[in-house]
């Protein structure tokens, strides 16, 4: 996944302004960023503080790693019942 150049905190505080009245069109050219790209903004982080951002990331992270470990999990049943199954 391609990862953005602006942090979460950045793109909530550009939700902000356009918030405060800042025109998307406006903001999307002096931020440098495509107006589907703020729309796309909007629908992820809409209402979020930074704070909850930084909550969304480190959830995020944690789910990352137990799905890594779940999918360890079934490799290595898998390998045992390879290697334990009988053949007749």
């Amino acid at each position: 996944m391609k990862h953005s150049r602006f942090t979460d905190e950045q793109i909530i505080g550009f939700l902000k302004q356009a918030d405060a009245g800042m025109s998307v069109k406006e903001l999307c050219r002096s931020g440098g960023f495509s107006q589907p790209t703020f729309y796309k903004w909007r629908s992820r982080f809409g209402g979020m503080e930074p704070s909850d951002a930084a909550k969304l990331r480190e959830l995020e992270a944690e789910n990352n790693k137990l799905k890594k470990l779940l999918a360890e999990a079934h490799l290595d049943i898998h390998a045992l019942k390879s290697v334990f199954s009988v053949k007749r």
